[in-house]
């Protein structure tokens, strides 16, 4: 057990919660109608109790319990066999676990952008309690529990290189977004601006400080490796800031608010699965790259397909952590078989697992609101609440 890495993991696991409260919270809830603001805080909340709750009883026995090739076993339910001494590598296992759980909260957490302001309650928490013990957690020890896409698995020596979660964070959360939005079908207006876009980039700059313990974190030593994971998350969130909003500019005549902090999450995404693996100059090529793929990612979903991904959540995770995971090949950073291979068999299960939960979760509960509660707003509607006094 060591000191200093202890202590860096401890923050970090702050910070990684600190992503989706407040960060995400914010960043989905000003991009909402006014009306829908809280359905979108209370969501939040929810799930980060919710999945906190799973990861201790089976959530993280699955994904790091034991180095089986397709899942973790059961040994670790609810930390059988852990206390304060154990350890895992130089960190108390303790740590571990809840470092580990501040992933498995924002990784579902992502998706609800893709159904905001249509969905009905119940079924945010049937659907997201059962993907992430089914979908994420197997997806998880796969790569990073020792399973068969790590080193020493079908690829031979040298693994799948996903440092932070472009794979088992980014795709499995957009792929799923994409089936979720085809599922509920779009809004009856899908052209509402934000309704609060200074909480938007209040939401993205807690994200973008939270990212450092998201990807700094998962060095798990307070090391250079750490130090270097975190300028290069820097670096490629600056540089697509700044080309989304050059390419914003380019195409429209103006760069607007919540296309910048758009871009910065764009920049985030694109560098996680290669944050550990490449350096300065690599992270700005991937930044200034994410910016504008990612932006057009998000006008042709919008434009070309009839898919309401409410707030871009496949455009953006899910393109970005794709096309970092194929940088990691292109910079030469690890193998083209092993990089799109994974992405491969990661897709394909989560789309066909993804796709068998949201029919079987649509069988206990509905699915979506009705006309008038989707009308009125999920704020009053579903919580009885509304953000906002009119009358004051």
């Amino acid at each position: 057990m060591n000191a200093a890495d202890t202590a860096w993991i401890l923050v970090a696991t702050a910070l990684v919660l600190m992503m989706s409260l407040p960060g995400l919270a914010l960043f989905y809830g000003g991009l909402v109608r006014a009306r829908n603001v809280l359905s979108v805080f209370m969501q939040c909340f929810a799930l980060a109790a919710l999945m906190s709750v799973l990861w201790l009883a089976v959530g993280y026995s699955v994904a790091f319990g034991s180095d089986g090739a397709v899942w973790g076993g059961l040994s670790r339910a609810f930390l059988a066999g852990v206390d304060g001494a154990t350890v895992r590598g130089t960190l108390p296992e303790i740590l571990f676990f809840a470092f580990q759980m501040t992933f498995a909260i924002i990784t579902p957490a992502l998706f609800l952008g893709a159904f905001a302001e249509r969905v009905n309650f119940a079924f945010v928490l049937l659907f997201s309690a059962l993907w992430m013990v089914l979908i994420y957690a197997p997806v998880a020890h796969w790569i990073w529990g020792g399973g068969f896409l790590a080193d020493g698995g079908i690829f031979g020596a040298v693994g799948t290189k996903d440092f932070a979660g472009g794979i088992v964070v980014h795709e499995t959360a957009g792929l799923a977004a994409l089936l979720l939005a085809a599922a509920v079908g779009p809004r009856k207006n899908r052209t509402t601006p934000p309704h609060n876009p200074g909480m938007v980039a209040m939401g993205a700059g807690f994200l973008w400080v939270g990212w450092f313990g998201f990807n700094g974190g998962s060095q798990l030593a307070a090391d250079g490796g750490a130090a270097m994971a975190i300028a290069v998350t820097h670096i490629s969130a600056a540089a697509a800031s700044l080309s989304w909003a050059a390419w914003e500019r380019i195409k429209f005549g103006r760069a607007s608010l919540v296309g910048i902090v758009t871009g910065t999450i764009a920049g985030l995404a694109s560098i996680t699965p290669a944050s550990g693996y490449v350096g300065p100059a690599s992270a700005l090529l991937i930044g200034a790259v994410a910016g504008v793929l990612c932006q057009e990612a998000v006008a042709l979903i919008r434009n070309r397909t009839r898919l309401d991904d409410t707030l871009d959540v496949f455009a953006v995770h899910g393109v970005g952590g794709i096309f970092g995971t194929v940088m990691v090949a292109v910079l030469g950073a690890g193998a083209w078989v092993a990089q799109i291979g994974a992405l491969v068999i990661v897709g394909v299960f989560t789309l066909a697992g993804s796709w068998v939960l949201i029919r079987l979760c649509a069988l206990a509960v509905p699915l979506r609101v009705d006309a008038e509660a989707e009308f009125n707003g999920l704020d009053i509607a579903t919580h009885g609440e509304r953000a906002y006094d009119m009358n004051s």
